[in-house]
């Protein structure tokens, strides 16, 4: 079974990303990110005051070009710090359409991020959005896990291997420590004065893989890039000093298993 169905040539002569043949998004308007560059600085200063954000291997990160940063999910505080913290001047970030509704809403939606449906096997619009904006040369903020986890990358969905494999963009990874405490749950938001880590990796390079790219094909670079990713924040663990808050009490309660089936 076949992936693409729309292919267009793209090529970026400033770029090191090979030409390649992308799904067809240039009748998508490119993202409206006025608001997201009048925030950036007073939400960074605003952060700054209120938790103690340790910064590690920003270095690492491509500083043009299209770029993938693929991070753990822990807690809601994940998606605001892969925004603000990342040296890129823009990066737009895929989150759960539910948070696209009322005053917060508006707010993703006139800062450029991307709503993704998690009922459905595949939502190609928010695919289309995100080849978008990474042939645009952005960065793109993922968590492959899907929603908030042990962190550890026990399982991965195929979104961000797949977009790599269209686009030819490099995956960053990201390990996101101290975002919930231990027991405490994925819903909650940090206390003030907390300490968390944002340590980044460096980038790895899927194989591009010609359309039609097939099932097998996605699969394969998806579990070789769980493992990379696995390791990444088994790495930035060592460096931090600090452990993911393991599974919430409230689902070992409900459960009966400290691994916890992940819901």
């Amino acid at each position: 079974m076949t992936v693409d169905s729309r292919i267009e040539p793209w090529s970026d002569p400033t770029s090191t990303v090979p030409t390649v043949r992308l799904p067809r998004t240039d009748q998508l308007a490119a993202p409206d990110d006025r608001l997201l560059g009048a925030v950036l600085g007073p939400a960074r200063a605003v952060l700054q005051a209120l938790w103690r954000v340790n910064v590690h291997g920003a270095g690492l990160v491509p500083t043009e070009g299209p770029v993938i940063l693929a991070s753990n999910h822990i807690a809601t505080m994940d998606g605001p710090l892969a925004v603000l913290t990342t040296p890129r001047r823009r990066t737009f970030a895929l989150a759960k359409s539910e948070l696209f509704r009322g005053v917060l809403g508006e707010v993703l939606q006139r800062s450029g991020q991307i709503p993704i449906q998690r009922d459905v096997i595949v939502d190609r619009a928010a695919i289309d959005r995100c080849i978008r904006v990474l042939r645009d040369g952005n960065a793109l903020a993922i968590f492959p896990e899907g929603m908030r986890d042990t962190g550890e990358f026990r399982w991965i969905r195929s979104g961000a291997a797949y977009l790599a494999m269209v686009t030819g963009a490099p995956v960053v990874p990201v390990a996101m420590l101290g975002t919930r405490r231990s027991g405490d749950s994925p819903h909650s938001t940090a206390r003030p004065g907390a300490r968390m880590h944002v340590v980044f990796g460096a980038p790895l390079h899927l194989p591009w893989i010609k359309w039609p790219r097939r099932q097998a094909d996605v699969r394969a670079a998806s579990e070789r890039l769980r493992v990379e990713l696995a390791a990444h924040v088994r790495h930035a663990e060592a460096l931090t000093g600090m452990s993911l808050p393991g599974v919430p009490q409230e689902r070992i309660a409900s459960n009966g298993d400290p691994r916890g089936a992940v819901h």
